[in-house]
């Protein structure tokens, strides 16, 4: 490996798919517990519709499984 970055020489494909699929699944449970707990969300005075956060949680949700089924696929490093 020559010319990378240090943090790209010691970060294994498995720890980046742990860390992305956490950070997703972070996101999708935020987005869940605004729609169960029914917390109201205003950016710059414009109320955020609940309907927001359905997308909100499906998409961060796929990617946060899709993750964690690659980390679980990634080859033991050499």
């Amino acid at each position: 490996m020559r010319n990378l970055p240090d943090w790209r020489r010691h970060m294994r494909q498995k720890t980046y798919f742990l860390v992305c699929a956490a950070v997703f699944f972070v996101v999708a449970a935020a987005h869940m517990t605004r729609l169960i707990m029914g917390w109201e969300m205003a950016i710059g005075g414009w109320t955020v519709p609940r309907w927001i956060s359905i997308p909100g949680l499906i998409l961060p949700g796929i990617l946060s499984a899709w993750g964690f089924v690659l980390a679980s696929q990634a080859k033991a490093a050499s």
